[in-house]
């Protein structure tokens, strides 16, 4: 599961000319699960981004995680949103290739389980809307731009293959 964070002053999502998401200081969560994702791997990447420190203490050093932004456990936003596009392959010319993205049932189902988790286990989360044109507007802070992916192998539990029909988390491959 891949997933894109940016330390942002504030954020913003739009479908249809609605606002449907926005947060101010916290983080932009850009999501995707590829081909053969689980659940298991979801949860740990939700944990990892969760607890990342990437948010400066007292002494400008990135000590602080989106869950205590000041030290006092003041929590940051979280803006979930769907981005089929992070599983893009650009190796074989010029148009980019999504087939190792999830098909629309799994990546659906895995971006509905992130979000549920997320809310859970943070205070403020917003989301766009699954398979849907959106408009991202953000402040990076820093910038402060962070890949991360957590792959079979490293979520504890075994592999579920996902269908082969299209293989896309949310858009038109």
């Amino acid at each position: 599961m891949l997933a894109l964070i940016q330390r942002v002053r504030r954020a913003s999502v739009t479908v249809d000319g609605a606002v449907v998401g926005k947060i101010g200081a916290g983080l932009l969560v850009l999501v995707c699960a590829e081909h053969g994702d689980t659940v298991a791997q979801a949860d740990k990447l939700l944990g990892k981004i969760l607890k990342l420190r990437i948010f400066a203490d007292a002494q400008g050093k990135m000590n602080r995680s989106v869950q205590d932004l000041d030290g006092a456990g003041s929590h940051g936003g979280l803006l979930v949103v769907s981005q089929f596009t992070l599983a893009a392959d650009t190796t074989g010319g010029n148009r980019p290739s999504f087939k190792n993205a999830a098909a629309p049932e799994l990546g659906s189902a895995l971006y509905d389980h992130f979000v549920q988790q997320a809310r859970a286990l943070h205070s403020e989360v917003q989301t766009g809307v699954f398979a849907a044109d959106m408009q991202v507007e953000l402040v990076n802070d820093g910038p402060v731009t962070i890949p991360m992916r957590v792959v079979a192998g490293q979520d504890g539990g075994p592999s579920r293959s996902a269908p082969d029909a299209a293989r896309h988390c949310g858009g038109q491959a």
